[in-house]
């Protein structure tokens, strides 16, 4: 039976807080801090989950208490969300079931904020309110997130639409008008500057934004900035794009808070050898947590397979019978689906459904579980105890009289042979060294060529060792077959370099992972590995991140030479559709932050053009 990794596995001595932030996201998202027993000690919330966590580890500037719980840290759990709003919900949701002795314990729901909006017959009030009740009538608008949220939304509700905010009584024994009117958030009408029936049209259209039915008032609101950038009037013009953003995440939707229902969200990935599964928990349409796994498992298995032996343990296979949800959400079709759904609803006397094809809230789940896989596993493989262990692993299969301390990977990328990138990934004891990474620009070869573009990389790269000018690794990768070694091992004995190791990573004949060849240079010899060796795992990192970053240089070089502006590049997105996006969004620095659903609200955006754009902006 799995189990989510102990804290005391998974860290040598204290907390490596370095290697940590290191592979940590900068979405938005959840943290959660254990101690050496794998008790919580806080929940926390982030905007920028890297920014937010590194702020625990700064050297000075910590209170008293923020230093006691880092000084008991022994590992820490992230869980990315799709947006800030999310963050704040899930974070209560963790608060109230785990109970962090770090963490201030709320009651219960009623400490929800809201916005309330009074029944006043002429001249009603907009205000905050903490939790509802049924008193005084009036309409109720939430519960939001946070009561920070609900204050910024009034204020900007305000300087819009000028809308009191005063209590009644305060409102009945006016005389003249207040500081609200001098400057601005209010339009007096305790003494009746605005009639009743101009004043219940501000009432409507906040209360249309409130609502989210506000395609009008967005309308309006962005040809008044479309004029007055016009009319160069361009400090009103940001203006109005600031009230656009702040009025739509008023209203965003809160996904953790959406549809109804239960379920357990099940995503995976896989890397270098390693399996992750993430299951998120979803009861009563919040998510309330999510526990990650790092199941043993044989190369040949499917991720389907994988799925299907994963979730008869996790149901059936511990001491304790698990809470069997209504809908099981995968990625992808689990072997033997049927035959387990059936035996799920025995188990729960009721009907069970292991479902991979969801729309709506249930697909935005999915997608979450999936990216928290992702960085689940990118955060285990960096991890140094990780690291460490399949060094020792790489020194003995290799017979190194040393564990190597440095190691570098070469591959080539180009788009039928034009705009040829090769990439050198550095890794060493640590794990990645991205600020060694280099890109090479290959120029005066034969499209296509990658011999002769894998001889100037190594010459390049080389010569300047030789001279003393770069660093000496200790190891270097090939990602290629004999052809490709075969230039590397010219290359060294022109430059008269006998004592670094060169190893080729040939794919093999049915070029799954797993399956690599090795092919050492100075011998000649080839080998295979096992499948669950840590060494082989190693390389299949080091090999695969070679191959991203040069398709990511690949790609970089071409877009730089096309000279386009970042939506110009995009099928499927005209000049219409770019016009409506940056006026919706106000700029491209807010569109960035949108998410696929947000950008579906822009007219003529469909969700799998939002997902091309959101893909494009992210560079995925």
């Amino acid at each position: 039976m799995p189990t989510r990794s102990d804290p005391e596995s998974t860290h040598i001595g204290e907390f490596d807080s370095k290697s940590f932030l290191k592979q940590l996201t900068e979405r938005p998202g959840v943290y959660r801090m254990y101690d050496e027993g794998g008790s919580v000690l806080y929940v926390g919330k982030a905007r920028n989950l890297k920014k937010r966590v590194g702020s625990y580890f700064r050297k000075t500037g910590l209170a008293p208490k923020t230093e006691a719980l880092v000084g008991k840290i022994a590992s820490i759990e992230v869980t990315i969300t799709g947006s800030e709003t999310e963050a704040l919900l899930l974070e209560q949701n963790l608060i109230k079931s785990l109970r962090p002795p770090y963490n201030i314990l709320l009651r219960d729901d009623k400490s929800y904020p809201y916005i309330y909006l009074s029944s006043h017959s002429d001249y009603p009030s907009l205000t905050f309110r903490r939790g509802r009740t049924k008193k005084g009538g009036g309409t109720w608008f939430g519960p939001f997130p946070s009561s920070g949220a609900v204050k910024e939304s009034l204020n900007v509700l305000q300087k819009i639409f000028r809308i009191r905010n005063c209590s009644e009584s305060f409102f009945r024994n006016r005389t003249r008008p207040c500081l609200q009117y001098q400057i601005n958030r209010c339009t007096a009408p305790c003494v009746e500057y605005i009639t009743p029936e101009e004043y219940q049209q501000d009432i409507r259209h906040a209360t249309m934004f409130l609502e989210g039915k506000n395609p009008a008032i967005l309308h309006d609101l962005m040809n008044a900035m479309e004029a007055a950038s016009k009319n160069l009037e361009f400090e009103k013009a940001a203006a109005y794009r600031d009230q656009i953003n702040h009025l739509r995440h008023v209203q965003e939707q809160q996904s953790i808070e959406g549809e109804g229902g239960e379920a357990d969200v099940i995503a995976i990935a896989q890397d270098a050898g390693i399996v992750c599964i993430v299951v998120i928990i979803v009861r009563g349409g919040r998510v309330l947590g999510t526990k990650d796994y790092f199941p043993r498992y044989s190369i040949e298995q499917t991720e389907g397979e994988l799925l299907s032996a994963f979730l008869g343990q996790y149901y059936f296979g511990g001491n304790t019978r698990r809470e069997i949800p209504r809908d099981i959400l995968v990625p992808v079709e689990v072997e033997g689906q049927e035959l387990l759904a059936q035996a799920l609803s025995e188990s729960a006397n009721r009907e069970t459904r292991i479902r991979g094809n969801v729309r709506g809230e249930r697909r935005r789940w999915l997608e979450l579980a999936m990216t928290n896989a992702r960085q689940t596993l990118l955060t285990h493989l960096a991890s140094k105890e990780t690291v460490y262990r399949r060094l020792l692993a790489l020194r003995d299969l290799l017979e190194l009289s040393e564990t190597p301390s440095r190691m570098e990977c070469f591959d080539i990328s180009h788009s039928h042979g034009e705009n040829t990138v090769a990439s050198c990934v550095v890794f060493d004891e640590n794990g990645p060294l991205k600020s060694d990474y280099r890109l090479y620009n290959i120029e005066g070869v034969t499209a296509g060529d990658d011999y002769a573009a894998m001889r100037q990389v190594l010459s390049r790269r080389y010569k300047r060792m030789v001279a003393g000018e770069g660093k000496r690794p200790d190891l270097v990768f090939i990602d290629g077959g004999k052809g490709q070694l075969n230039i590397a091992r010219e290359v060294f004995d022109e430059l008269e370099i006998s004592d670094i190791p060169l190893i080729g990573v040939a794919k093999g004949v049915t070029r799954r992972a797993g399956m690599e060849q090795l092919i050492d240079a100075m011998t000649g010899d080839v080998f295979r590995v096992p499948a669950d060796s840590p060494a082989l795992h190693l390389i299949q990192h080091i090999r695969d991140e070679s191959h991203r970053f040069a398709i990511t240089g690949h790609r970089a070089r071409r877009d730089k030479k096309r000279r386009q502006s970042t939506l110009e590049g995009i099928e499927g997105v005209g000049p219409k559709k770019r016009r409506d996006l940056i006026r919706y969004f106000g700029g491209i620095q807010e569109l960035r932050k949108a998410g696929v659903d947000e950008m579906t609200k822009v007219p003529g955006i469909s969700k799998s053009l939002a997902e091309t754009i959101y893909a494009a902006l992210h560079d995925e």
